[in-house]
């Protein structure tokens, strides 16, 4: 009973120390200086911002350059989707959500993978973002509000798209560094879930913050944490799960999607629909095109 108990504590305590590490190496752009400095917008990134998975395409320009196999983007891919879709909190599958997460980037320097992020966000990354989930974006920032990434993905990733597109800053999955070189090792847990509303917790304390004044911008339940905390929460595109609670409780609702159905299970249904098609034909055309390459 004592070990069941402890379990929760120690999640909790994961969730606390992941948003706080995520909020401190949080980076503003000087320039963009509010005029509103009480009211922000948080938007997660992947299927929020971007058509599909952005660590996926991170993996795709690491096998680029011949730094990630076939068989491990296949192995992390099914890891990370599984972890997304369920948005489960088994001890086994978070850690083994972390290890996939981690298998990207241990090993390399920080300013490596800067210079990668930057590349990949030109190949594979800037003609997937939503126009409509940017519009929305911009109008914040047209009236004197901080625009904030929210998002699993390492930090790394969210500080690209951020600058690229305009915004104010990111938080995202911070990971250990030693020497400028990444140990394979977390601070905390992943930005998910609880840790979201942690991080944009902290950053309300931090940046003096009327959270009833905010908004948040997310498609999954997953999510209902972060978008809870705000007096604006929307849904953008969302899933099954968030559709209904948006309805319920009178939520905005915007579906830039265009020909899909949330409909059916199962597991092509989960990689697909919930997942993100993109992030599905991303690895199918991997493994395809790279058969006896690697030895996959």
């Amino acid at each position: 009973m004592g070990r069941e108990a402890a379990a929760p504590r120690d999640l909790r305590a994961r969730s606390v120390l992941a948003g706080s590490a995520s909020a401190a190496a949080a980076e503003v752009e000087a320039a963009l200086a509010p005029t509103d400095a009480t009211a922000a917008a948080f938007f997660d990134v992947d299927n929020t911002l971007m058509q599909g998975a952005s660590i996926y395409h991170l993996a795709r320009g690491l096998h680029e350059r011949d730094l990630f196999t076939t068989r491990q983007i296949v192995s992390a891919a099914w890891q990370q989707t599984w972890f997304r879709v369920a948005g489960s909190e088994d001890p086994d599958h978070v850690a083994q959500a972390r290890a996939s997460a981690l298998a990207f980037i241990a090993g390399h320097r920080a300013t490596e993978l800067e210079q990668i992020v930057e590349d990949v966000f030109d190949e594979h990354m800037a003609h997937r973002i939503w126009p409509g989930t940017r519009a929305l974006a911009q109008q914040h920032l047209d009236h004197g509000q901080r625009v904030w990434l929210v998002t699993a993905a390492p930090v790394e990733i969210a500080r690209v798209v951020a600058s690229r597109l305009g915004l104010t800053g990111a938080l995202g999955t911070v990971a250990e560094q030693r020497d400028g070189v990444y140990t394979g090792r977390l601070v905390g847990e992943m930005l998910h879930g609880e840790s979201k509303a942690e991080a944009v917790r902290e950053l309300a304390r931090t940046e003096g913050l009327d959270l009833a004044r905010c908004s948040a911008y997310s498609d999954s339940a997953n999510d209902l944490p972060m978008l809870s905390l705000v007096g604006q929460p929307c849904a953008i595109n969302p899933d099954r799960r968030l559709r209904r609670h948006a309805r319920a409780h009178g939520w905005l609702v915007r579906d830039y999607r265009t020909g899909r159905k949330l409909a059916g299970t199962g597991v092509k249904v989960a990689l697909v629909g919930a997942a993100g098609g993109a992030t599905y034909r991303v690895v199918r055309d991997l493994v395809r095109s790279n058969q006896g390459r690697d030895g996959s």
